[in-house]
């Protein structure tokens, strides 16, 4: 089998999506009882569970045991607070738990995700916790809130500015000069499918458009693929669209070294993850720009005739 008859069969596999809880057995019982096709994932620490519309049924299934959690767990939770309390003005208190709004930060994601039964309210763009889940919240606040801190806009301006006339940012500057030419070097003998998803080191999840077939020079560009050889030719890349990151199904395990080493990977369930929420802030920014051209144009109409 080829590397693209590989990849073919990787991407006919199933959309999964993770969820994690605090171990109890009856809780165990009851989500094998509701997915009987979910797996455990020992490197992710959490269970795999298959299909397009996994996420709303976990998110169901997830509001649904926050409900059956045991008063008792509820009032700990709530005595634990009013004793220890989190004052931060990233965190609101509401009827059934937490609201935490925060700059977007992978890390602070990251670590929300590893609170029990942590979701994440798209309408309110905030994320809801339990209050059951006090103790691990507590437990994780502190590198939350230093992250949610280097996220804000004030910080990130002063990072930048502190980066002024260095070394760093003379190789950002480059980096981002590489960037605009949209060209990526992939080995000539595993080239990668045209026109569908792919994940590379350099600039996360892309869509090939084309291969020229011109070979690399590899001391001109080893700063920015170290791992681009004298076998690589460019392929020129664009931004995935929403619509095909959804209908992109994730691999089930990390890329090897020799998927690294060609300069492109079907995408993980993470990097997907990642890719859809920025596709749908562009798709957001978008709409509202259109939104915001067509009222300006209806506000000024022009001469009439």
């Amino acid at each position: 089998m080829t590397d693209l008859d590989q990849e073919h069969d990787k991407a006919e596999r199933p959309l999964q999506e993770t969820v994690s809880f605090a171990f109890d057995r009856m809780t165990v019982a009851r989500f094998r009882q509701t997915f009987p096709n979910a797996r455990w994932n020992d490197r992710l620490w959490a269970w795999t569970v298959p299909g397009k519309t996994a996420r709303q049924r976990i998110d169901r299934w997830l509001a649904s045991e926050a409900d059956r959690r045991k008063p008792f767990e509820e009032e700990r939770g709530r005595d634990a607070f009013e004793f220890e309390p989190i004052l931060s003005p990233y965190l609101q208190v509401y009827d059934s738990g937490f609201r935490i709004k925060t700059p977007y930060s992978k890390a602070v994601v990251d670590e929300l995700r590893q609170v029990p039964f942590a979701r994440w309210n798209g309408d309110d763009k905030a994320w809801e916790i339990p209050f059951s889940s006090y103790d691990e919240l507590q437990h994780r606040w502190e590198t939350i809130e230093e992250a949610a801190k280097r996220a804000e806009p004030e910080e990130r301006r002063k990072r930048a500015e502190a980066r002024r006339g260095t070394d760093e940012e003379a190789r950002s500057k480059r980096r981002a000069a590489e960037r605009k030419k949209r060209r990526l070097p992939v080995a000539s003998d595993a080239l990668p499918p045209l026109g569908r998803p792919v994940s590379t080191l350099a600039y996360g999840i892309v869509v090939v458009d084309d291969v020229t077939g011109e070979f690399v020079d590899p001391a001109e560009i080893a700063e920015h693929h170290p791992a681009a050889g004298e076998e690589h030719v460019w392929a020129s890349w664009r931004t995935p669209t929403l619509d095909e990151l959804v209908q992109t199904w994730p691999v089930r395990s990390e890329p090897a070294e020799h998927e690294r080493l060609r300069g492109w990977w079907q995408p993980t369930i993470d990097e997907l993850r990642e890719a859809r929420r920025a596709a749908k802030s562009r798709e957001r920014r978008r709409i509202q720009s259109t939104s915001a051209g067509s009222a300006t144009m209806s506000s000024n109409p022009g001469p009439q005739g």
